[in-house]
């Protein structure tokens, strides 16, 4: 009985330390926000987005400068690569696209490069407005859809669960986006919503897989809903762990090979895959096994065999 037990990955022993890291990485997102703040696209706030091509050996603040002169105000200029040669992707709070056009054209000139050589987007404060007010809509109706349908058809506590481990990957993702400031666009939006999906997939593998042993598991090892747990864990590991790489290999080669568009969306899609699979074994899991072991069944089992098991584990 102890050596098949100890073949099993030890999650839910280690769930406090789990919990520890989840935490410090909340933490550390939320002080991410508060310090430097998220940067959103021109999508949500409004502006002006001019994406230089081919710009040679051009310096970031040789670019800087000739927008400056042209008229612009406080622009936010960044390196790219687009189709292997060097260019800019400049951001800026001009609304009026004639304006902008007129002070990229002029920085054009200034620099020497070609009239085709940049392309000038422009989008409105209202348009942003309601790219904003649709994207939560979309969050929250995924969250109440998430706690229904989990409800359903298992139980409340579990559909808790499921959601507390969402927001801490979306929270945590946040978190990363606010740190390396990476615009926020409507393709990241996407994307977390469809991590969402990802990590609840993982999360509900594993919830049906205890609530199914829970009922007829009798191998008279796995008694307490912690040992439980950790079981069903372990049976759908390889299985989780195989549908997160299968996943990865396609976001990491838009992320590498991809245009501008696509990076965004396999940058997010790459953090969200790992957090979300993590997050199903690493918190939902946990959360759950803590709270249904408070339930009068299972804590008198818990207290009848967890010691007897505790001491059987130190003796192997």
């Amino acid at each position: 009985m102890r050596s098949f037990v100890s073949r099993e990955i030890p999650f839910i022993p280690n769930r406090k330390k789990f919990f520890i890291l989840s935490g410090t990485l909340i933490a550390l997102a939320v002080v991410g926000l508060v310090v430097r703040g998220l940067l959103f696209g021109i999508e949500f706030q409004g502006g002006t987005e001019i994406d230089f091509r081919a710009t040679g050996d051009i310096q970031i603040e040789q670019m800087r400068a000739a927008l400056e002169d042209a008229g612009e105000v406080g622009p936010t200029v960044q390196t790219a690569v687009t189709e292997g040669e060097a260019g800019f992707l400049v951001r800026s709070d001009t609304t009026d696209p004639t304006l902008a056009a007129e002070h990229a054209a002029a920085a054009a000139e200034a620099l020497g490069l070609a009239d085709d050589s940049y392309q000038v987007t422009t989008i409105g404060p209202d348009w942003g407005a309601n790219v904003t007010r649709s994207s939560a809509t979309a969050f929250a109706i995924a969250i109440v859809a998430i706690l229904a349908y989990v409800t359903i058809r298992y139980e409340v506590k579990m559909s808790v669960c499921a959601v507390v481990a969402l927001l801490h990957d979306l929270v945590v993702t946040v978190g990363i986006y606010a740190w390396t400031q990476m615009p926020i666009t409507p393709n990241v939006v996407a994307a977390l919503l469809t991590i969402m999906g990802y990590s609840l997939y993982d999360t509900v593998v594993e919830f049906n897989r205890m609530s199914e042993n829970a009922n007829t598991l009798k191998d008279g090892v796995h008694r307490t809903f912690h040992q439980i747990a950790n079981y069903s864990i372990n049976e759908v590991f390889t299985r989780t762990i195989n549908t997160t790489l299968t996943s990865l290999v396609p976001v990491v080669a838009m992320l590498l090979f991809g245009g501008a568009t696509l990076k965004d969306f396999a940058f997010a899609m790459m953090i969200g895959l790992v957090l979300g699979t993590y997050s199903s074994w690493g918190i939902a899991s946990p959360l759950l096994s803590v709270w249904k072991t408070r339930e009068p069944k299972w804590a008198k089992l818990e207290d009848r065999y967890a010691q007897a098991e505790a001491a059987a584990a130190d003796e192997a």
